[in-house]
């Protein structure tokens, strides 16, 4: 096979597209000789591929890989451990999966390989239920969070015994010395091909406690987040090749979930040099279009700061920043978004201006002056997003988005954040959105409900109008 077929192969697999026996059969069909658009019919007229847009975009991105190399291995090697099936429901909603279930009560009887079998098993069933956490906590029963709402796995509290054991038994001996050392521990879980976990492990006054988050097996489009009605501005704030892009939002509003598919979007539609400093890596971006380099704060760099210190030095195009956490940061960050990087960061903060706020008042009153007037040359936009308990019992996801223009520039350099309102609302025609106004819409089209509405609406004006 040609390397172009070789490597629509790859990424077809990679993009879950189809599966390595749905390829091996196309090959076998077409024969040794077929080029790529000969093989690509081929998965249309099967039917094996119905997605024909993400199709052409990946034969596209075939062809120009194609012509340079072929992919590292061999796509069609059945030794390979076969990706998990594409979803069945390709139009409709995820079919209903059981609740999870687990014998907390016999967790002293079993030894420490079954307990390990059996926690991983609570693990997969607990993401294949829709969930997004798992909480393990000493003295509090058992928990999971499914759209907000706790769900109890148990009746009976965990013991002090039982809870240390069951946030350990995955560790290795040099992880569990760690947690036991700082009694605290970050860390990525993989258990093999799409399952992932962000771990939280802690000690509090009762005892040891974990946070299960459940990462995504596939990394979803912007559009399928809620951003359909926003993407050709998202799209043209990625379009830049140097300046500042902030993604925030509260604890839980999918910040994470939107920056991996910020940078699965740039690493299908650029070629450039990616690097991602997380903390952990929780989304593993294979390098399709860029090169992508994913950093682990702790086994890869000792801080944020250092690992964007060192990314300056390795020759980067767009840099990732999991948060913004601490003034060395936020300053290395924006003084590489001056010198010709486009940098992307997360912060925990709830508005426009209150980002601003938080990202300028880091700095001591002597480098105000100079830090807003860097900040107003290189800032790209900010995309504050929370998500909504919706009507169907999901979440909907309500955005405020700022477009740096002349108007914004002079007001953060002036200091004035209260002007920021007024000139978003007369920046909609560039792409702004107040989260107000977003929560509204959501409301009059019956997204939300009334309740959910006031909740997250401070304009009273606005506030009136729901009823």
């Amino acid at each position: 096979m040609n390397n172009e077929i070789l490597w629509l192969v790859r990424l077809g697999l990679d993009q879950r597209l189809f599966t390595r026996a749905q390829a091996i059969a196309v090959r076998q069909a077409v024969g040794e000789a077929a080029d790529l658009m000969d093989f690509a019919q081929k998965l249309i007229d099967d039917a094996i591929v119905e997605d024909l847009e993400t199709l052409e975009k990946l034969a596209g991105l075939a062809q120009t890989k194609g012509a340079k190399s072929p992919p590292a291995d061999d796509p069609f090697d059945e030794s390979e451990p076969e990706p998990d099936p594409v979803p069945a429901a390709a139009a409709g909603k995820p079919p209903a999966a059981p609740a999870p279930k687990f014998a907390f009560d016999q967790i002293a009887g079993l030894p420490d390989d079954a307990l390990a079998e059996a926690l991983r098993g609570l693990l997969k069933a607990t993401a294949r239920y829709g969930a997004s956490d798992l909480h393990l906590s000493t003295g509090a029963r058992p928990f999971i969070r499914k759209n907000r709402e706790f769900e109890y796995l148990s009746d009976r509290p965990l013991s002090a015994e039982d809870s240390l054991r069951l946030n350990t038994v995955l560790l290795g001996e040099g992880q569990k010395g760690i947690y036991l050392e700082r009694k605290d521990y970050d860390f990525a879980l993989s258990l093999g091909g799409n399952d992932r976990y962000r771990v939280n492990l802690m000690f509090h006054k009762n005892g040891a406690a974990g946070s299960y988050r459940m990462v995504p097996d596939k990394v979803r489009t912007l559009e399928e987040l809620g951003y359909a009605a926003h993407l050709d501005t998202l799209k043209r704030l990625l379009s830049y090749h140097n300046g500042l892009i902030l993604i925030t939002g509260p604890v839980g509003s999918g910040k994470t979930t939107t920056l991996a598919s910020m940078v699965a979007y740039l690493n299908e539609t650029r070629e450039d040099h990616i690097i991602t400093v997380e903390d952990p890596i929780e989304v593993v971006q294979p390098s399709k279009g860029c090169n992508v380099t994913q950093r682990e704060v702790g086994p890869h760099t000792k801080s944020f700061f250092t690992a964007l210190k060192g990314a300056l030095r390795e020759d980067p195009d767009i840099i990732v920043i999991g948060e913004l956490r601490d003034l060395e940061t936020i300053e290395m960050a924006i003084s590489a978004s001056e010198t010709g990087h486009l940098v992307i960061g997360t912060m925990h903060t709830s508005d426009a201006a209150t980002t601003l706020n938080r990202l300028l008042d880091v700095f001591p009153p002597a480098q105000q002056t100079q830090i807003r007037a860097s900040v107003a040359e290189s800032l790209r936009g900010i995309v504050c997003q929370r998500l909504l308990p919706d009507t169907d019992g999901g979440l909907a996801l309500a955005c405020e988005i700022l477009i740096n223009n002349t108007a914004i520039q002079n007001l953060i350099k002036e200091g004035k954040s209260t002007g920021l309102r007024n000139t978003m609302e007369t920046g909609v025609k560039e792409g702004m959105c107040l989260m107000d106004n977003v929560v509204y819409g959501l409301w009059q089209n019956h997204v939300i409900s009334a309740e959910t509405a006031k909740a997250n609406i401070l304009n009273r004006v606005l506030r009136n109008k729901i009823s």
